[in-house]
């Protein structure tokens, strides 16, 4: 069974308690959340979960099925990487004293695409967006030269490379059909 990184979509309406019931599905198939991402979507009034998972494309199918079913939830979809633009972002705070000592941090800035949040005298926080293995590599690259002192990642965020959001569709054609 090949397993491979997959990102479900999920629209919904902001309900209380959605996210334990989404998060029970993968617990009862003893699947790990990846990454979670949940925001408002481009349609009033809808929220968008985001949620990455190592499975195999059976496994997924059954997952987001099963999510489909809730009453609260409007739609569900699962795509892979090819099928969207995502990032991530990632905060990283050094010590000021040991980045200084490594002299000019120009190249690095540019080489990772870095922007600079704060800067104050015991510590500066920088901020990296990108997939997940850029934001990996300059936590690797910062912590074996000068060691990090605090680092957070996002989850994904995506959107799919359609013209519009799934959920556009499925709602034109609900209204198409019931001329609402």
């Amino acid at each position: 069974m090949e397993t491979k990184l997959y990102t479900i979509t999920i629209f919904s309406e902001n309900t209380v308690g959605l996210l334990n019931q989404i998060t029970i599905i993968f617990t009862r198939r003893a699947l790990n959340i990846e990454t979670l991402s949940v925001s408002p979507s481009a349609i009033k009034g809808i929220h968008k979960f985001t949620i990455t998972i190592f499975t195999s494309e059976d496994m997924v199918e059954k997952v987001v099925k099963q999510i489909d079913k809730r009453v609260d939830i409007l739609k569900a979809y699962y795509n892979t990487d090819e099928d969207l633009i995502h990032q991530e972002i990632a905060l990283y705070k050094v010590s000021t004293e040991k980045l200084l000592a490594l002299g000019s941090i120009e190249s690095l800035i540019r080489k990772h695409h870095i922007q600079i949040l704060e800067v104050n005298d015991s510590s500066i926080v920088f901020q990296r967006t990108g997939h997940y293995a850029e934001t990996q590599q300059l936590f690797d690259e910062l912590n074996h030269s000068i060691g990090v002192l605090q680092f957070i990642r996002s989850g994904r965020v995506a959107i799919t490379k359609s013209k519009v959001e799934r959920l556009s569709d499925m709602l034109g054609d609900i209204q198409r059909k019931f001329g609402v």
